[in-house]
């Protein structure tokens, strides 16, 4: 049997796609390429262009291929875009959910894992947020993957899916220097490009209540984060009984200004940031526990900041 991997030509579900397959685990793709990268899609593996939203054809694919369960990474990913969007962004994520769940129920596949996000928390009181934390998002795109969590609850509650939510932040650096980052709106992508263009990175926002003023992130690496959602998907297929929500984080912020001091001890590129005003929609600081998810599901950060970046910047090289 096999997987289907929504959103599987992009940045973390092209790692995801070659977790599952080095795991002995068939994955099917399934990608809108609304932001997905054909060349990310490996010759072997079987791909659908097709949205979460086309029902009757995700129908069709589960039937073909014998599906025992979906990773659903699939849909609009950008906080600080999903302020100006908000209907795209709830069509993507939200209808995009529900038409997924109703294929899958129609085809009684059972088990889901579903990329959700540390945006669900907002901005929080606590240090450090852990699974019971409130949640409290300030975009649509934190909304909405808050949302996507309840629709696969109560599917659970009135099918018996077995599922589980991984919640993350910031995701960096690339397990496959032939895949990048390629959003127009993430940290990394956005401080390479200046520097190939010979122009100088931008910090937006330098009031946050943090240590040196700019949003503080948990920074994890794809490569770490595709074994997660491999081994939860198969934890699942095995039948065992999993936590509704798994946060993946270091439990230890970087500042956007660490990240620039890193980027440029890695890359030997000096340079001092220029700051802009914020964006809408970011919040001062998230970082998250990951003890239950290290119980669970193996999750360890076994890449360094510098690694990240190193990573991260090989990687870019490849993108045209």
């Amino acid at each position: 049997m096999s997987w289907l991997v929504t959103g599987g030509a992009g940045y973390i579900g092209s790692h995801v796609v070659r977790s599952l397959t080095q795991a002995g685990l068939d994955p099917v793709i399934v990608d809108s390429m609304t932001s997905g990268v054909r060349g990310f899609v490996p010759d072997d593996v079987p791909f659908y262009s097709v949205s979460v939203l086309q029902t009757e054809k995700l129908t069709e694919i589960m039937k073909r291929h014998d599906i025992a369960g979906v990773i659903h990474l699939a849909g609009y990913k950008y906080a600080g875009e999903s302020v100006k969007h908000p209907l795209l962004t709830f069509e993507q994520n939200v209808t995009g959910t529900a038409h997924l769940l109703e294929a899958m129920e129609y085809c009684r596949v059972q088990n889901m894992v579903f990329s959700s996000s540390a945006a669900v928390y907002g901005t929080p009181d606590e240090d450090i947020v852990t699974e019971a934390t409130g949640t409290l998002p300030e975009s649509p795109y934190g909304q909405s993957k808050l949302i996507g969590e309840w629709l696969i609850r109560d599917q659970a509650v009135a099918h018996g899916l077995r599922h589980t939510s991984l919640r993350y932040f910031n995701v960096v650096g690339s397990g496959s220097e032939g895949l990048y980052d390629a959003s127009p709106h993430n940290l990394f992508p956005l401080v390479f490009a200046a520097l190939s263009a010979g122009k100088t990175p931008k910090i937006f926002g330098t009031d946050y209540n943090t240590a040196d003023g700019t949003c503080v992130r948990d920074y994890v690496h794809v490569a770490d984060l595709a074994l997660a959602h491999v081994e939860a998907a198969k934890k699942l297929e095995a039948g065992e009984q999993l936590e509704p929500i798994y946060n993946l984080g270091s439990g230890d912020g970087v500042s956007v200004r660490q990240i620039m001091e890193a980027v440029a001890r890695v890359t030997g590129n000096e340079f001092t940031a220029l700051e802009e005003a914020r964006r809408p929609g970011d919040p001062a600081r998230i970082v998250a526990d990951g003890k239950l998810a290290a119980r669970d599901l193996g999750w360890r950060m076994r890449h360094s900041l510098e690694k990240m970046v190193d990573s991260a910047w090989r990687a870019s090289a490849h993108r045209s």
